[in-house]
């Protein structure tokens, strides 16, 4: 009669890797409360290692065990409503310009302040040119009318014939077919 006996042992690794993306798309924030999904695309790397020293059943090292797993996970997400992210687009382009706006008007009036108080900003600092394109109405068209009549006399030619009391005299003034 025979008596079979069989031994086995082994070791068991569970690993698992989790990734934390909540399905969290790109927000572009254009201030009060405007805000707009983008695609977003996440790279997210990992790393699971385990090192591994075994023991007999008479504590005796018998060997060394070494696992190691490197990867990642590529994300691509984009919103699936085209039309809503167009929409929200636009509110932003209209948020922007209009920041835009009331940057230039509280510029223009904090110069103009400056200005009817006598002041204004040094020349060589780095805010010279801040209020350099704020001027008062009356110099204004003074320097126009300066300006047109340098340009028409040193340009033009005065257009001869007859010509009524009441009305300017007309010029001819070389016309420029290159664009800007």
């Amino acid at each position: 009669m025979s008596n079979p006996v069989a031994a086995a042992t082994g070791n068991v690794t569970n690993q698992a890797v989790q990734f934390q993306n909540n399905g969290a798309p790109s927000r572009q924030h254009y201030g009060s409360g405007v805000s707009c999904n983008g695609s977003t695309m996440t790279f997210s790397p990992f790393y699971m290692g385990n090192h591994t020293v075994p023991f007999d059943e008479e504590m005796t090292q018998r060997s060394y065990t070494v696992a190691e797993n490197w990867g990642g996970q590529i994300n691509f997400m984009f919103p699936l409503d085209r039309r809503g992210l167009e929409q929200c687009r636009k509110i932003a382009k209209r948020q922007e310009e209009k920041m835009r706006l009331d940057y230039e008007l509280v510029r223009v009036l904090k110069c103009a302040e400056l200005q009817q108080k006598g002041f204004m900003l040094a020349e060589g600092t780095r805010v010279f040119e801040m209020c350099n394109d704020v001027v008062p109405i009356v110099e204004y068209k003074k320097n126009k009318k300066v300006a047109v009549k340098q340009y028409l006399k040193k340009e033009c030619t005065p257009v001869e014939g007859f010509k009524l009391p009441w009305k300017k005299q007309e010029y001819k003034c070389p016309t420029n077919t290159k664009s800007k």
